[in-house]
């Protein structure tokens, strides 16, 4: 697995940021493909292939990643 590197989101600041009760909040890694990333998030009930998750992040955590990534 190649080393990911948060971009937005990580550890919550307090406990009303920490919607996943963990005291981890979302992330979005950079991925060492440009035109890949990576993302944590909480589980949902969704059968996937294999090896594939799917996870749920808040919208605005993705708009932060499209921010530093020089997207938007």
């Amino acid at each position: 697995m190649t080393a990911l590197r948060p971009i937005a989101g990580g550890p919550c600041a307090d406990e009303k940021e920490d919607k996943c009760g963990n005291g981890d909040c979302p992330t979005v890694y950079a991925t060492a493909d440009p035109e890949m990333l990576a993302v944590q998030g909480s589980d949902v009930p969704q059968r996937t292939p294999e090896g594939e998750s799917i996870v749920l992040i808040p919208e605005s955590l993705l708009k932060e990643a499209a921010r530093v990534r020089g997207w938007l």
